[in-house]
Parts: C-alpha cells; structure tokens; sequence
C-alpha cells in the first residue's frame, strides 16, 4: 500500500508530521491494506493563521483493487484529530464496501441458494 501525503500552503509538511500520519493510516488501515493500492492524504487549515473551531482538515482518499476510489474527510482542532477521524471513516467506509462487494459475489455465485432469483429451465 502506498501512502502519498499532500499539505496546502498553511502547512509546512516535514519529515515529523510525514511519517506520523503515515503510521496513523497504516495503523487503521492495517487489517484491510491488502485490498488497498494507494492512498493519498491532504492536509489542510482552513484557517490559515486564524485560530478558530475544527479548522483542520484531513481528506483521505483509497484506491481499492479493481474499484473506484473511496474518499472521506474530517475536520478538527488539531491535524492529529482530523487524521485520526478520517482514518476511523475510511476503515469502516472499505470494511462496508468490501462486505458488500462480498455479499453481492456471494449472492451471484451461488444460484441454488433459497430465495435466489435462479430458474430452473424444463
């Protein structure tokens, strides 16, 4: 899985705050990351320099094999909270996708199943 971090203008993006994000996502993303090709972060502050309410703001977006993209977004005081929330979202967003994903193969593969839409031609 290949993390790319991204920061706009209001965030100097060192080598600290790199590699603590990384490790945010690579934690909560640990049991799925083999579904997972690439994912991409981009840090904001609203804000800028102004201090205000949930001014920071963490978009995560994953590429899934052989699917769309998946995105999520939270905001927060701190950049560390944000990541965390968006991280959080992410992981139950693809644990939800993957099980749908699941369920409908499942669904399609097993035509003899009670209550499948499968005929039987005479």
């Amino acid at each position: 899985m290949k993390i790319q971090i991204n920061t706009d203008h209001n965030i100097k993006g060192h080598e600290a705050l790199t590699v603590k994000v990384r490790e945010q996502v690579e934690g909560a993303l640990s049991r799925i990351s083999e579904h997972i090709t690439r994912v991409e972060v981009h840090l904001s502050d609203e804000n800028g320099n102004k201090k205000s309410h949930n001014d920071k703001r963490c978009m995560i977006e994953a590429r899934l094999e052989g699917h769309q993209p998946l995105a999520v977004t939270n905001q927060s005081e701190t950049l560390e909270d944000a990541v965390e929330g968006a991280s959080d979202k992410l992981n139950k967003l693809i644990d939800s996708t993957l099980g749908r994903l699941r369920d409908h193969k499942n669904h399609n593969t097993n035509p003899d199943e009670p209550g499948s839409k499968h005929t039987e031609q005479l």
